[in-house]
């Protein structure tokens, strides 16, 4: 089953919802029958033996859970060592149950999607969850909300569901409050240092009616970040031919179009490569400021690789409205 999304908006809606936090950490669906769990990214990519500390308990259930996957910290979660559990090893993954455990919060309960959130709530509050399953937390109050949005601790965000509202997987149909704007895009391409094996600058997409559209740069990395995420994209470095943007950046409808900021002038037979075109399945989560149109405005700033997110769901909806 496909999690259902969040529209980012601007402000808490008011109103006939409840408000939870949005959890810094892995989406994760959790079949649960027969004794077997099978645990899913939000790309539905296979989680299980990762976390063999979260499927042990799990195995108690018979239910399908919606929820996230986070590395508990002193101040709130750890998303670096919660990638880092990530681990093809299984000696290591064992090694790394013990010094980075795993909990998972769970928000919802998916064996019966029709019913209105509140009967679904209410059936995953009769529930018995043992450490490191947990219920989080929900109010009714939008003052509550935003003192958690304030607080941080682990928190990216609030998401507000309507009471009546039943589970849509794949539809954006919740709301979420972000303390920055942020959101997921394709990594197209990057600008390289000219002196050193550096990157000057992602150049970052969108899906929007079936095309790959550049909304914009991310740049302001340290001088670590910048050899780091060299050695990320070199590995998915492509030719330009056959790359969505092989005839110049997709503005609109148009394939062709100048991008102040950017790699020159894109008409095909008069660009200069200074950039290198990388296959499109790389996606970073990047934090922005203000918008022209679905463009950012200013530069983009990288927060992090989201390997748990496919790059065919980054797509223009996720942008502020």
């Amino acid at each position: 089953m496909e999690p259902m999304l969040a529209q980012l908006a601007r402000e808490l809606p008011l109103g006939d919802y409840l408000y939870e936090p949005k959890w810094d950490g892995f989406r994760c669906i959790a079949t649960c029958a027969g004794g077997g769990v099978d645990l899913r990214s939000r790309n539905a990519r296979p989680l299980a033996r990762y976390f063999p500390e979260i499927v042990e308990p799990l195995r108690e259930h018979r239910q399908v859970f919606d929820g996230e996957l986070m590395v508990p910290a002193v101040d709130g979660s750890d998303f670096g060592a919660l990638l880092n559990r990530l681990h093809p090893s299984r000696t290591r993954v064992e090694e790394l149950r013990r010094s980075t455990p795993a909990s998972y919060v769970i928000f919802d309960l998916l064996t019966d999607p029709a019913r209105p959130f509140v009967e679904r709530r209410a059936a995953l509050e009769r529930l018995t969850l043992r450490p490191p399953l947990s219920l989080t937390p929900i109010t009714a109050d939008p003052a509550v909300a935003l003192r958690w949005l304030e607080a941080g601790k682990g928190i990216d965000g609030i998401i507000a569901k309507r009471r009546d509202q039943r589970y849509e997987p794949g539809r954006r149909g919740w709301i979420k409050i972000k303390p920055q704007h942020s959101v997921d895009c394709v990594v197209g391409g990057f600008r390289p240092l000219l002196d050193s094996a550096g990157v000057a600058s992602l150049l970052l997409g969108l899906h929007q009616d079936g095309l790959l559209v550049h909304v914009g740069v991310a740049s302001q990395f340290t001088a670590a970040q910048r050899r780091q995420l060299f050695q990320d994209l070199i590995p998915v470095a492509c030719s330009l031919s056959g790359h969505p943007w092989e005839h110049g950046f997709n503005l609109g409808r148009s394939p062709i179009g100048r991008l102040p900021g950017s790699a020159g002038r894109w008409v095909a037979s008069e660009m200069t490569q200074d950039w290198v075109p990388v296959h499109p399945v790389r996606v970073c989560e990047v934090a922005y400021d203000k918008l022209d149109g679905i463009r950012f405005r200013h530069p983009a700033r990288f927060l992090r690789w989201r390997p748990d997110r496919d790059p065919e769901h980054c797509r223009t909806d996720q942008l502020a409205c």
